[in-house]
């Protein structure tokens, strides 16, 4: 009986536990086998996602049209369509009502074009071009995505004040118009010298040497004798004497002496002519003196030339007067002022340069001959010209081009005449106005990229045809 109690106690118990297990947990018998992935709701299928190419793993500026691996073996990144701006792809647009449509373009803003609709590579759809957005000449339009990719930059043209600082090297000499010679015309014998040297500094009239020579003296005496012979009231009767003295080249100075002392000497005095510097002395003290030597040569440094040579090419930016900076290279830290004296008529053959001669003071003397000197002449336009930076001029040989920006996109190659340079900036004469955008940068890219489209359309066209 008891045993009956106990049996009946633990089969109700087990009946118990397994309807709890059903009710609370997954629903299903305990001693059944439970699939719990058939239990949960089928997720919906991956999206399809389109690679565009694969890019270095470092950020290098380095791509593929397929997959590839590093030199160490890592695997390129690929780039989605979805994480590339402008290229996410685009229902095929629709021909505007009234406008009729030209051709298709590539919709990645690559020189190619077709007659009809079609897709590229990456089933992106053509975009059509309609009536009043292509005037049919060299014009190109570019995406968004693709102007900020390349770094295109425009910016406005402008009238500004051109410079050219053109540079030469020289030396200083001295100024031709400021040098004399001490040269007898007679033969004479050199009694006296003074304590002069080279180099030494001489004012005008002061003493350099006592001069004897026979004529010198017959013609002092001569005019000696006719001072004191009675005036007859015609022509004064020492006349032909002083004549015959100024003829030997006897200074006014011996002469006014001789005649108011009334007596003649058996040496003269000789004076220097001028003032400035002993560059030449070639005077020994008793020594004779040809007809014609130079005995001494003095400069006057107060004002010299720096003589520059200027290439070929900057002759027509150069006119004399002009203001030109001199700075000796024994003195970096100093400038001098000075004007173009003149353009020497002829060119060295050579080195393809002129000679131009500067004239500068030189009150402290520092400048000295033969120093070399680096000279800045500075030119320019004067007024205000239009003019684009240098890198926006794209020089072809026979032609120069400027591309203009017509904004929203899109360029066009225009021709120009440039005129000169300066200050990182080019004078155009011809092809654009001021108020105009000219591209600085990427302006290589978009005119190789209008050749081809040009090209490419005018195929086009004749396969429509």
């Amino acid at each position: 009986m008891n045993r009956s109690v106990v049996a009946g106690a633990a089969l109700a118990a087990l009946l118990a536990s397994a309807i709890a297990g059903y009710r609370f947990g997954a629903g299903t018998w305990p001693l059944l086998p439970h699939n719990r992935e058939a239990s949960q709701p089928a997720s919906a299928p991956a999206a399809v996602r389109t690679v565009l190419y694969w890019k270095d793993p470092d950020g290098k500026n380095d791509f593929a049209a397929e997959a590839r691996k590093t030199a160490d073996g890592r695997d390129y990144i690929p780039v989605y369509e979805d994480e590339e701006a402008g290229f996410k792809e685009t229902k095929p647009a629709k021909q505007q009502a009234g406008r009729k449509i030209l051709y298709y373009r590539n919709p990645m803003g690559l020189p190619d074009v077709s007659p009809v609709p079609k897709k590229d590579s990456m089933g992106m759809d053509y975009v059509p071009v309609h009536e009043g957005e292509d005037d049919g000449g060299p014009a190109i339009r570019l995406s968004p995505g693709k102007l900020q990719r390349t770094g295109v930059r425009s910016e406005p043209v402008s009238r500004r004040v051109l410079t050219v600082s053109i540079r030469a090297s020289g030396t200083v000499q001295e100024d031709e118009h400021r040098q004399a010679v001490v040269a007898l015309r007679f033969d004479a014998f050199l009694n006296g010298l003074e304590h002069i040297t080279t180099g030494a500094y001489v004012h005008k009239g002061e003493p350099l040497m006592r001069v004897y020579a026979s004529a010198l003296s017959a013609a002092a005496a001569q005019y000696v004798t006719d001072l004191n012979l009675p005036s007859t009231g015609g022509l004064p009767q020492e006349r032909g004497a002083r004549q015959r003295l100024e003829n030997l080249g006897v200074p006014d100075e011996i002469i006014g002496e001789i005649a108011k002392s009334r007596q003649g000497s058996l040496t003269v005095t000789w004076p220097a002519p001028r003032d400035g510097f002993v560059v030449e002395h070639n005077v020994v003290e008793g020594m004779q003196a040809k007809a014609g030597d130079i005995l001494f040569r003095i400069a006057d440094l107060s004002v010299v030339w720096v003589l520059a040579d200027v290439a070929e090419r900057d002759l027509g930016l150069i006119e004399p007067g002009q203001t030109v900076a001199v700075t000796p290279r024994g003195y970096p830290g100093r400038t001098f002022t000075g004007k173009i004296g003149l353009i020497y008529p002829v060119l060295n053959k050579d080195t393809r340069t002129a000679r131009v001669r500067i004239e500068l003071a030189n009150p402290a003397g520092i400048l000295r001959p033969n120093m070399y000197a680096d000279a800045v002449i500075e030119s320019g336009s004067g007024a205000p010209v239009i003019a684009v930076p240098e890198s926006a001029v794209i020089d072809g040989g026979a032609h120069q081009f400027v591309i203009v920006d017509k904004g929203e996109g899109r360029f066009e190659p225009r021709p120009v005449r440039a005129g000169m340079r300066g200050n990182g900036f080019v004078e155009i004469k011809e092809g654009i106005s001021e108020g105009d955008r000219a591209v600085t940068a990427a302006n290589f890219l978009i005119d190789a990229e209008s050749n081809l489209r040009a090209a490419l359309q005018s195929l086009a066209a004749g396969d429509v045809q």
